[in-house]
């Protein structure tokens, strides 16, 4: 081993707090020899399973399968986090080089015969619930994977795998290029009219750090809806602002990514039909907590003729404030107007009572303290990996450490657009690792000395993110393979979008909603007002978001040999068949900007939002009828759920949690389809 190999800060365990990545020695030329080092060591890990002489049991086939691979998860978890967060161009080279070593190594180890053999081999007796449900996820992982195919339809499987990593990588690259090329350039401060001082102050910071020696640049979120069209009055600016949204990565030009997704699409049928499915839908929902596809489609469909429905009557409610046809980029605009007018609410103008620090530790950690009687102590002497990146140690009620927080807020080029959660290090009592977890979130970053004003939707963004930092953190299992969120997809939203219950609480509320110059709280009733004002334009948010979801859906319900030669062609057909074709409503992602099916693992899984909140709605239901913000309910809710991870199945951890199964009646009131 050389000099720089040894010297390599993944080749052993951190010896920072909780295993802290050691940020301030890694650099780019460890990555590669960390990964390379890391796949030759989890083959002769392997290698020493499959070659063991004796019968297979759980200690020498299960538990050392648990334990292998350790240095290329501490890459990979470091790694891949950067490239979505701080994704220079040597770091998306890098990544694209990768994608199909990894595709490769991960086929080289679930393809193993001798392996899954061993597995199949272990006997049962004696394992506690916990050892007996990992024996069965590794023998459905196997067998998943296609180790039951033949040679051919192994080395097919093997292509289709590296085809799909290589492109599902090029797919993210040109999607964050594709946002930042459709940027909006305005030199004239008038056609900005309505956004406040900080937002234009925020905007011509950005055309600077773009290159423009003057003007304001309106840079992207990741979703079609674009915060600003709530206040611009000016409406060609919002025209030329939602133009810019929609058509990402579909413009001519190299960030177009309309033909990648084509052939993913395509690929994805193909490997679903090689592995016994009628559609890649079908086999990415069979491991979730939805029973089918049929199933989920059934929820649907009642769901998007309501939101539809309520859509349409808003539209005409708006045309009337408006005085002539709405259009896209009037929506949102006109939308805040009947907020104001009717309800008395104006969301632009409570900035000044979000800033992001207040939020942050009177809010989102204040929230978590009361509920479950956490401290928080931010760690300066622990470096991230970016200077804009914040490190806190939590600790539980008895003093104990309970694990790190990482926070990075702020946009910024070489930044994935929207807004998640991702482990450096994920729990396990096996492994002896408490849990390492880090929010991203993509808010304009002020000029330096201004305060970061928050829009109240990326308020609720804070603690939804947070939730899944809870979520990860409150992990209390033994095996890494069950730690966390490591979850159904389908099921790993819900903790997030609970702990987004206690933005409105009055006593968080008040601790948090302060006047970020003056101090005054927000002003008497606001809260009330912000309740009372929250079923409008929920006809809009849902079917914005059934838009984008029967739209993934559309895409992974191909027939193999299907190809789709106009993606947008397609597009617009699926819409309109599913009855959701509404001009004036486009989906909240289009094919040219929909990472999460292509890039971020959520193909034929977007539903899970609407799933998991009908265990969300439920659960706020129950915390309100049983007190709400207490140590006890936030202790029961921790103790029943948030701990478990997968080592229990997840509906059965919510009916150890309500007594119950959930009920959709909360969701159908909170969403107006009642």
């Amino acid at each position: 081993m050389t000099e720089e190999i040894s010297a390599n800060p993944f080749l052993a365990a951190s010896t920072l707090p909780c295993q802290l990545p050691n940020f301030a020695a890694i650099k780019d030329e460890h990555y590669l020899p960390a990964f390379e080092a890391g796949i030759a060591q989890q083959l002769a890990e392997i290698a020493a399973i499959t070659s063991e002489t004796g019968a297979a049991t759980f200690e020498n086939t299960v538990l050392a399968m648990e334990r292998s691979g350790a240095v290329l998860t501490r890459v990979a978890n470091v790694f891949f986090n950067i490239a979505s967060s701080h994704g220079t161009p040597a770091i998306l080279a890098l990544e694209a080089q990768l994608a199909p070593l990894l595709s490769e190594h991960a086929d080289t180890v679930l393809l193993n015969s001798a392996l899954h053999e061993r597995m199949l081999a272990v006997p049962l007796q004696g394992l506690d619930a916990e050892a007996t449900r990992l024996v069965a996820e590794y023998r459905k992982s196997f067998t998943r994977a296609g180790v039951g195919l033949d040679a051919v339809g192994q080395a097919r499987l093997r292509e289709l795998n590296g085809q799909l990593s290589s492109l599902s990588t090029q797919f993210s690259h040109k999607v964050t290029q594709a946002g930042n090329e459709a940027a909006v350039h305005v030199l004239d401060p008038a056609e900005l009219d309505g956004l406040g001082a900080d937002d234009l102050a925020t905007a011509a910071a950005a055309a600077r750090t773009a290159g423009y020696a003057e003007g304001y640049l309106l840079t992207l979120i990741l979703p079609t809806a674009q915060p600003a069209l709530e206040v611009l009055s000016n409406r060609e600016t919002r025209r030329r602002l939602h133009l810019a949204s929609v058509s990402r990565g579909s413009s001519p030009g190299d960030s177009n990514v309309l033909g990648l997704a084509a052939t993913m699409a395509s690929l994805r049928a193909e490997k679903a039909s090689l592995l016994g499915f009628a559609s890649e839908a079908e086999r990415s929902i069979e491991p979730q907590t939805a029973p089918s596809l049929e199933a989920v489609h059934a929820m649907l469909s009642p769901i998007t003729a309501a939101a539809v429905r309520n859509a349409r009557a808003e539209a005409e409610k708006l045309a009337a404030t408006a005085g002539h046809a709405i259009e896209a980029w009037d929506w949102a605009y006109f939308s805040e107007q009947v907020r104001r007018d009717e309800y008395g609410v104006d969301l632009a103008a409570l900035r000044p009572w979000f800033e992001l620090g207040s939020v942050l530790e009177n809010g989102v950690f204040y929230a978590a303290s009361k509920m479950y009687g956490l401290t928080f102590a931010e760690r300066h002497d622990l470096a991230a990996y970016h200077e804009d990146a914040r490190v806190w140690e939590i600790s539980n009620a008895d003093g104990s450490t309970l694990g790190l927080f990482v926070g990075d807020f702020y946009t910024r080029e070489t930044k994935r657009g929207g807004a998640w959660m991702n482990s450096f290090v994920e729990q396990s009592h096996l492994l002896g690792a408490d849990a390492v977890v880090v929010n991203n979130l993509n808010i304009p970053k002020p000029p330096a000395g201004e305060p970061t004003l928050l829009t109240f939707d990326e308020v609720v963004t804070c603690f939804h993110e947070f939730g899944h930092a809870l979520h990860g953190l409150f992990s209390s299992v033994t095996y890494p393979k069950f730690s966390g969120t490591n979850v159904p997809r389908d099921f790993v939203e819900y903790p997030s979008q609970v702990n987004e219950m206690w933005i409105l609480w009055p006593e968080v509320l008040a601790n948090y909603a302060k006047h970020y110059r003056t101090g005054e709280p927000l002003p008497v009733g606001t809260a009330e007002k912000l309740t009372a004002a929250s079923l409008w334009g929920q006809g809009f948010a849902t079917t914005e978001y059934l838009g984008a979801t029967l739209l993934d859906l559309a895409w992974h319900e191909l027939a193999p040999g299907a190809p789709v030669e106009d993606p947008l062609a397609f597009e617009a057909a699926a819409l309109a068949a599913a009855g959701i074709d509404l001009p004036a409503v486009p989906p909240r992602y289009r094919t040219g900007y929909f990472n999460h099916i292509f890039a971020g693992g959520y193909a034929a899984g977007y539903y899970s939002y609407i799933w998991s909140e009908v265990l969300d709605a439920d659960t706020v239901a129950w915390f309100k009828a049983h007190g709400g913000l207490t140590r006890s309910n936030g202790d029961h809710f921790r103790e029943t759920l948030l701990r478990r991870g997968f080592a229990l199945d997840p509906l059965r951890a919510f009916h150890d949690f309500a007594g119950r199964d959930a009920d959709t009646a909360p969701l159908l009131a909170r969403r107006g389809l009642v």
